[in-house]
């Protein structure tokens, strides 16, 4: 076995030791103190996400994949009474820790998003939200799309904002200045990536820098949600993301989102869904 596949066959636990090394540098660039000093105050992608969201006071929901519970006390300040699941035992600890400082009734569940369905009862959410730059990190989006079945109430809903399959399969700038279709579009066995610095801005380096990171077709993620009994109700496309993923490529515009430069409409950078289950 080549280290390349035993990365891949080893994919959650080299993943979970990349995030949990994230977990530091991150609560120093997510903005948490605008959590503590301002009692409206929401993450940039849950306030974009609210004109799609709709009313979501007193909904029972879970966000899969929570990381430091940004997004998820978001979705609490708008009314849901939220769960928080996330593999990474750090980032669980922050979470929780700024739930308690800003009197938050959230929970928060250590899993990975597959064993979700084993530590949570299931039928019994209305929504189940999953965020940006998540399913990513998920090898087989079937799988997720039973999980998030399995979780729904009948009448529940997911929603999900989610990286464009277009935008992954996208390298760095080259030096002429080109942006280059160089990854899979289509679900493989992951792609294996080092790189000593995450999405937000710190000097020193990771400690665990290399992930593996997975790519799901738009068809490849419609028919896993119909195959999973869900309805898809709602799908839209974006030119913008609430990262720089393109370098110079990209400029920053309203809400911390990030578009193309030059003729932005060129790419669509995001996609937003909603399913129900009936």
């Amino acid at each position: 076995m080549t280290s390349r596949d035993y990365l891949s066959v080893n994919y959650l636990s080299v993943n979970k030791a990349n995030w949990n090394s994230r977990v530091p540098h991150h609560v120093q660039n997510y903005g948490i103190e605008k959590f503590l000093n301002d009692p409206t105050h929401l993450s940039e992608t849950v306030r974009f996400d609210i004109p799609r969201l709709g009313d979501i006071s007193g909904k029972v929901a879970v966000h899969l994949q929570c990381h430091i519970g940004t997004d998820t006390l978001s979705l609490h300040r708008l009314g849901a009474k939220v769960t928080g699941l996330d593999f990474s035992a750090p980032a669980l600890e922050v979470a929780r820790n700024l739930a308690r400082d800003i009197g938050a009734d959230a929970h928060f569940v250590e899993a990975d998003t597959y064993s979700a369905p084993d530590v949570l009862t299931t039928s019994s959410f209305d929504l189940v939200y999953t965020g940006i730059g998540a399913l990513c990190w998920l090898p087989s989006v079937a799988r997720w799309a039973e999980v998030v079945a399995a979780l729904l109430k009948p009448g529940g809903e997911l929603f999900i904002r989610e990286g464009h399959p277009m935008l992954w399969t996208l390298c760095d700038p080259r030096p002429d200045g080109l942006v280059t279709v160089d990854y899979p579009y289509f679900e493989t066995d992951g792609e294996v990536f080092s790189e000593k610095h995450s999405y937000v801005d710190h000097e020193s380096a990771l400690k665990s820098p290399t992930f593996v990171s997975f790519n799901h077709g738009l068809a490849e993620i419609f028919n896993a949600l119909w195959n999973a009994g869900l309805e898809v109700t709602y799908f839209e496309e974006d030119d913008s993301v609430p990262w720089n993923a393109l370098g110079d490529s990209m400029v920053e515009g309203d809400l911390g989102e990030w578009r193309l430069r030059e003729r932005p409409e060129r790419l669509a950078a995001t996609y937003t869904l909603r399913a129900v289950k009936p």
